[in-house]
C-alpha cells in the first residue's frame, strides 16, 4: 500500500490547456514519471510545429513525453513505465483495455462535467450552450466506454449569466486539480464508494462542429446569449453580414418587442452602444464582436471607426 502521495508513481495522459493544473498539481504532490499526449502539429502558413501545453509543461519540468499516434497499437513504452496509476484529463483518444487494467489503481478520468451529464469531448462549452444552471468536475474510474465509468468524487459550481467558455474552463480547470488530490487518498486505501452512473440521466456534450458556430437568430433572445457565450473566446459563434463573417463574443438581450414585425436576423439599431438584432422574442445587442477584414473590438469602438449603415441589413441572408 502506498503510505504517501510522493510515493505513487503516476503517468498522465492530457493534452489541452484544461490539463495544465491538473498535471502540474500531480507534479507538486505526486512522483510523475510519465507524460502521455498528442502528436505534435503542423500550423500557420509557415507550418511550424507546434507542441501541446502538456507537453510544453512537462518540458519545463524535465518528465519523459510519450506521442503515440494510435494508443490503441503503440502502448508498450508505458506499461514498461510500471505506473501505480493512470491519470487522464482531455487526453483525446480512446484508451485500450490492456492499459486500463494495467495499474495496481487502475485508471482515473477527470472530466468537466457532472457525470453522468455532458458525457464527451466538449463538456463546458455544451453546459453554458444547453442551458445548465450548475456544472463542475467528476473524478471518475475509466472504462471501454465515452465517461461510462464509475463516480469517485464530484465537486459543483454554479454558471453565472457572467461566465462564458473561457471563464467557465479556467475555473473547471482549478476545481478539477484540486479535487483530484483531495480524492486520490480514497483511491489508494480503497475507502471511495464508488458509484454507477444512471444511464437515465445520461446526456451528451460533443465537440462542437463548424456549422454549430453559425448563430442562428429564429431562436429565443437566452439561447443566442447562451449560445455566444458557450463559444467565446474560441472558436467564436458567426453571423454573416453581407456575405462577410462577423464573429460575436458577448451579448446582452432585451425583452423589447416593439419590433415584432420586422425578420429575425433583422438589425434594428446601430450605435456605439450595440448592434441590435431582432429575435424571436425580442432583442440580441451584439457588444465585442470582429468582422471579418477587420480586429476584434468592443462596439463602442467599432461604431467609431466603422460608420456603416446597418439598419435594416438582415444577417445571414446570402
Amino acid at each position: 500500500m502506498i503510505s504517501l502521495l510522493k510515493d505513487l508513481k503516476v503517468v498522465f495522459m492530457g493534452t489541452p490547456l484544461f490539463a495544465v493544473p491538473v498535471l502540474e498539481s500531480l507534479i507538486d504532490n505526486c512522483n510523475v514519471i510519465g507524460v502521455v499526449t498528442q502528436p505534435d502539429k503542423i500550423v500557420g502558413r509557415k507550418k511550424e510545429l507546434s507542441y501541446s501545453p502538456i507537453k510544453e509543461c512537462s518540458i519545463k519540468n524535465n518528465i519523459k513525453v510519450y506521442q503515440p499516434i494510435k494508443i490503441r497499437k503503440e502502448y508498450q513504452e508505458i506499461l514498461d513505465l510500471n505506473p501505480d496509476i493512470i491519470i487522464t484529463c482531455a487526453y483525446g483518444q480512446i484508451i485500450p483495455k490492456v492499459i486500463l487494467d494495467y495499474p495496481k489503481y487502475k485508471c482515473i478520468n477527470v472530466h468537466a462535467s457532472l457525470l453522468p451529464k455532458l458525457r464527451g469531448g466538449a463538456p463546458i462549452h455544451h453546459a453554458i450552450i444547453d442551458g445548465y444552471s450548475e456544472t463542475g468536475i467528476t473524478i471518475m474510474y475509466m472504462d471501454e466506454g465515452m465517461d461510462t465509468g464509475d463516480i469517485i468524487s464530484q465537486e459543483k459550481t454554479t454558471i453565472l449569466d457572467s461566465d462564458n467558455l473561457e471563464t467557465l474552463h479556467d475555473r473547471l480547470s482549478i476545481m478539477g486539480a484540486d479535487l483530484l488530490i483531495k480524492t486520490l487518498p480514497s483511491i489508494i486505501d480503497g475507502s471511495n464508494k464508488r458509484l454507477k452512473q444512471n444511464e437515465e440521466l445520461v446526456t451528451y456534450g460533443y465537440n462542437i462542429k463548424r456549422e454549430e458556430e453559425l448563430i442562428d437568430f429564429s431562436k429565443s433572445k437566452k439561447e443566442i446569449f447562451n449560445k455566444i457565450r458557450g463559444l467565446s473566446p474560441i472558436p467564436g459563434g458567426y453571423a454573416l453580414l453581407d456575405s462577410k463573417i462577423l464573429k460575436i463574443y458577448e451579448s446582452k438581450y432585451l425583452d423589447d418587442l416593439s419590433f415584432k414585425n420586422k425578420e429575425n436576423g433583422c438589425i434594428v439599431k446601430y450605435d456605439k452602444s450595440g448592434i441590435y438584432v431582432k429575435v424571436k422574442d425580442g432583442l440580441i445587442v451584439l457588444i465585442d464582436i470582429k468582422l471579418e477584414g477587420k480586429k476584434r473590438t468592443n462596439i463602442k469602438d467599432f461604431y467609431n471607426g466603422n460608420k456603416l449603415n446597418l439598419v435594416n441589413k438582415v444577417l445571414n441572408r446570402e
